[in-house]
């Protein structure tokens, strides 16, 4: 497996893809995740000088077998951005080992012992049906917000809405944004047939997140393991 690092809008220096090498050690990286398929390393620039501080910016994506796992980072040069978005992502990394060692059943306890080991465990019948304790046999007023199930006075609030959406241009949806008065505006892309977001950034400068089938995706149905997340 390869590092394939590329710039967004910039040039990338040979002595910067030497230095990915060497801090995003594969050995290391393969101990903790041994499906990885691929590692990318994408560098970009931020023109405003306001945010001279951070203006050098890099992601990266570890795709596997499993969930992808994305780090990014901003600071005054690349070099201390993958710095940090090297840390990142080494963290997950651990994060994720961990999880997985811990679902291989080592230092599990048994069902029959739960009860000792663990605060407030529930407690089973003879039937394995869970026992209810004294407090939640105390009635507890339930109410349906949207599509979700509440119960108690939670401070969950959801508002749930449907709108049929013809297929339009990125033009006419930052038209449409601007009419309603929006800092964004969820529409279905005319090219790609599927949603979009554009959104105000700076003045009028504005960005869109396109959101695509994840190639990882078997079936249309998602690994068991998988997440997702959205990046700006």
């Amino acid at each position: 497996m390869d590092i394939v690092v590329k710039g967004r809008k910039t040039e990338v220096p040979e002595r910067f893809r030497k230095h990915v090498a060497e801090k995003l050690n594969l050995e290391k990286i393969q101990k903790l995740d041994g499906k990885v398929m691929s590692l990318d390393v994408e560098v970009s620039k931020e023109h405003n000088p306001r945010q001279a501080d951070r203006k050098d910016r890099v992601e990266i994506t570890l795709r596997s077998r499993g969930p992808v796992i994305r780090a990014e980072a901003s600071a005054a040069d690349p070099y201390a951005a993958l710095d940090l978005a090297a840390e990142k992502l080494s963290a997950r990394l651990r994060k994720q080992h961990d999880k997985r060692y811990t679902r291989r059943g080592v230092g599990r306890v048994p069902a029959a012992e739960v009860a000792s080991h663990v605060p407030d465990a529930a407690t089973l019948d003879a039937n394995g049906a869970v026992v209810p304790s004294y407090e939640e046999t105390e009635a507890v007023p339930t109410k349906r917000i949207g599509s979700l199930e509440i119960q108690g006075e939670g401070p969950l609030v959801v508002r749930e809405k449907n709108h049929v959406a013809a297929p339009m241009s990125l033009d006419q949806a930052l038209y449409e944004m601007e009419l309603v008065g929006h800092d964004f505006y969820l529409f279905v892309d005319s090219e790609t047939k599927e949603p979009s977001v554009v959104y105000r950034r700076h003045a009028y400068d504005y960005g869109v997140i396109h959101l695509r089938t994840d190639p990882m995706v078997v079936n249309g149905e998602p690994s068991p393991d998988a997440g997702g997340t959205l990046g700006g």
